[in-house]
């Protein structure tokens, strides 16, 4: 699990394009017609490509992988950098390449690759990213075919009506374009809804954290496009791609918690010496150092697993979703213990990272539920320990086969 010297260049790049535009720490910088940082997100498109880095080169992207997109996804998350890049960059982009070959998929992916449309994903429902709780119901429309759509249709056109309610939208108010999960006669299936269409309403809600906006989507006979049949296999593989990129974005907030709280023991006195000379504090830095590269080594292991389409992606994307979002809770939690009153500032960063930590651990699932997941693709009966333990040793194996390689 090693970087590229273009891998560890990109990093670089991005890193410094989002210090020098300020599009840092949640805050409202240069705000745009988007909701987002409006210069980082054009600069990424334009000077960086990052929007395309995933996405193959016959529909107008660079045609490299996910590892590309974790490297990006790390930096942003360090920097708190408030854009819409996980939901539509990567999830929307993502659940659209999984789909089947339509003209629709072929004239939307470049305009998300270029930056030039952002895409939202509307999945969950009822608190739940378990796509087995899905309830929106899809029905052929008047005229309309239930028919699996052709690659040669020449304009593809709404023929299906959806009704149900989405909840946990990221960047819904922003998107041009909405890929909605429901359920026809067949089974699950993935729709294009234009979010301005008769029949969709759009709910900006209020988040625990402020830098990533939320909507609540209400569908009511909405007319939609279907996109795949398959939309358990393309959710499947949405869910590991989410918990992969986002593990990655909780990795870059965990490493700038360490480095914040690094630099602020060397600065602060008491009782004539810097705290961090004080053996109680160099102890639980020592626990944040540890628990965060844990958590990266379980980040970086599914972007290899998934860039390889490795047997056991699903598990390590499991995995790496669970340890990463409980070590940047703890992290970010320790962060503000040894900034003492300062952290719960308005003025500090602190604050800003506990709020994107325990946000985002509940993103795409919970710890709890991803263990589950985990215990039960291993045969075991249940999700705690046993899971943990099961984890550990799958980690252990992953190391062990890339140290004989």
């Amino acid at each position: 699990m090693r970087f590229s010297s273009e891998q560890e260049e990109l990093r670089t790049t991005v890193r410094t394009l989002v210090e020098r535009r300020g599009g840092t720490a949640g805050r409202d910088t240069g705000v745009g017609s988007h909701g987002a940082a409006e210069g980082v997100w054009r600069l990424l498109a334009e000077q960086v490509a990052a929007h395309a880095l995933a996405v193959p080169e016959e529909f107008g992207g660079a045609g490299y992988s996910c590892v590309e997109t974790h490297v990006v996804m790390e930096e942003l998350g360090r920097a708190l950098t408030p854009i819409p890049f996980l939901g539509s960059a990567v999830l929307t982009a993502q659940a659209l390449l999984a789909c089947d070959p339509t003209a629709a998929r072929a004239k939307w992916l470049p305009l998300l690759a270029s930056g030039s449309l952002v895409g939202a994903l509307a999945w969950a429902e009822r608190g739940s990213f378990d796509t087995d709780a899905t309830a929106t119901r899809a029905v052929p429309d008047e005229g309309g075919t239930p028919s699996v759509p052709h690659p040669a249709d020449p304009a593809p056109r709404p023929s299906w009506r959806l009704t149900g309610v989405k909840e946990h939208v990221l960047d819904a108010d922003y998107a041009g374009l909405l890929l909605v999960a429901a359920r026809t006669g067949r089974g699950l299936a993935v729709f294009a809804v234009d979010p301005a269409a008769p029949g969709v309403t759009v709910e900006p809600q209020v988040p625990l954290d402020l830098s990533r906006p939320q909507g609540r989507v209400l569908l009511d006979a909405a007319p939609a496009t279907l996109l795949s049949t398959s939309g358990k296999r393309v959710m499947r593989h949405v869910l590991d791609t989410a918990c992969t990129a986002l593990s990655a974005e909780q990795v870059g907030g965990a490493a700038h918690c360490l480095d914040m709280t690094l630099a602020y023991a060397r600065q602060r006195v008491q009782f004539g010496r810097p705290i961090g000379a004080f053996q109680a504090v160099k102890h639980r830095l020592a626990d944040m150092y540890v628990l965060l590269e844990s958590a990266r080594s379980a980040s970086y292991a599914a972007a290899f697993a998934l860039a390889n389409s490795a047997p056991d992606a699903s598990a390590v994307a499991a995995l790496a979703k669970s340890s990463c979002s409980e070590a940047f809770r703890t992290i970010a939690g320790e962060a503000i213990q040894l900034h003492g009153g300062i952290g719960i500032t308005w003025e500090h960063d602190c604050h800003r990272y506990f709020k994107r930590a325990h946000g985002s651990a509940l993103l795409f699932g919970c710890p709890e539920w991803h263990r589950r997941r985990l215990a039960r693709g291993l045969g075991l009966a249940g999700g705690g320990d046993a899971a943990r333990t099961a984890g550990g040793a799958l980690m252990g194996h992953r190391e062990s086969g890339a140290d004989r390689g």
